[in-house]
């Protein structure tokens, strides 16, 4: 299942859906940047496209973590993206006034981890009539994940995707158990893989949550194996500058290879089923 949005493309190729972009918008030139050259490749392998950004960083450990360059300003950076690649886009919200002023700029509503029980945002995401992405909680079981999605489509919207980002494992740790996927997939709504927030470790004696970026290609052939319906991650020319998450995102220029290999993994499996 891939969502429903008017700007997306190659929805008819039969590969898995994509969404990634920097963690946070950090300034014009290099949303632009990384949305042209993610655009290039996605429409040269043929999978459906969504630009991820978020204007703003409120669930940082520390006061001084960087948390965006103005909620307008990271907006209409999203909004020229769009337009400018005639693209989806999709951003997080933190609360329920949010949600509205993010709509006018956005095509999907992204709900955070640990937001995802929170009954009045998700009641606003969806009366926006926008896509509403929620990431499944890191304390909370696929099962659970039915009562969010009851809370969107109960309050008018049926444009209901999930995002596994993994389960918290002790203190400073996260695993996956794939078996959430499928499960989740029976409720009726599209399913994504969130690569690279799985392999964070966060909890960390500095403030600053770590990451383990050398196992995404892992993460990725595993959840393409086992049929998840996108995939979502978080990329940046140079990690090691970025302004947030940089310890467990992609660097840039391994997202074209990496995709390729799991376009073809995708074929791989869907032969198989066929043949079965």
């Amino acid at each position: 299942m891939i969502p429903t949005i008017k700007q997306l493309k190659n929805t008819a190729s039969g590969n898995f859906f994509l969404m990634a972009g920097p963690c946070a918008i950090e300034g014009e030139e290099m949303a632009l940047e990384i949305a042209e050259k993610i655009v290039n490749i996605t429409n040269q392998l043929q999978i459906p496209y969504i630009f991820k950004g978020s204007y703003r960083k409120a669930n940082r450990s520390r006061i001084d973590s960087f948390s965006g360059i103005g909620d307008e300003k990271a907006l209409k950076i999203l909004k020229k993206v769009a337009d400018t690649f005639d693209i989806p886009v999709v951003t997080d919200i933190h609360n329920a006034e949010e949600a509205a002023m993010a709509a006018e700029y956005v095509d999907v509503l992204q709900i955070p981890a640990f937001l995802c029980r929170q009954t009045d945002i998700l009641v606003a995401a969806a009366q926006t009539g926008k896509v509403v992405n929620i990431k499944k909680g890191q304390f909370l079981s696929a099962a659970a994940m039915q009562f969010a999605v009851n809370k969107v489509i109960d309050s008018g919207n049926n444009n209901v995707v999930l995002t596994e980002r993994g389960t918290t494992f002790g203190y400073q740790d996260l695993v996956v158990d794939y078996r959430g996927i499928p499960e989740m997939q029976a409720m009726n709504v599209p399913v994504v893989m969130d690569i690279t927030h799985s392999l964070q470790q966060p909890n960390q004696a500095s403030g600053v949550t770590g990451g383990k970026p050398e196992l995404i290609e892992t993460v990725a052939r595993a959840a393409i194996a086992v049929g998840v319906d996108g995939i979502f991650i978080e990329t940046h020319p140079n990690p090691a500058v970025a302004k947030s998450d940089g310890a467990n995102m992609l660097k840039l220029d391994l997202l074209e290879p990496l995709l390729t290999r799991l376009v073809a993994l995708r074929q791989a499996v869907n032969g198989f089923e066929t043949s079965k």
